[in-house]
């Protein structure tokens, strides 16, 4: 099974928040779905493939911070 170039930077891009955060695989998938990070990853790959881990991991923090009002 081929996988796309977004499916595999979605995937990196768990694994590098997963360790930074220090959360179990459940934890992730359970966050990531719940404020729909999945989908903003595939959704902004042309811009966040280009910048480096740091900034991945950065963005993501302020994406579910921005969406957590609007999920309670």
């Amino acid at each position: 099974m081929i996988m796309s170039i977004q499916g595999n930077f979605m995937i990196f891009c768990a694994e590098q928040y997963k360790m930074a955060k220090h959360l179990t695989g459940k934890q992730l998938a359970e966050l990531f779905t719940r404020y729909r990070v999945w989908e903003y990853i595939y959704s902004c790959y042309e811009a966040l493939h280009t910048t480096g881990t740091n900034y991945i991991i950065e963005d993501i923090d302020l994406y579910i911070e921005a969406r957590k009002p609007a999920m309670t």
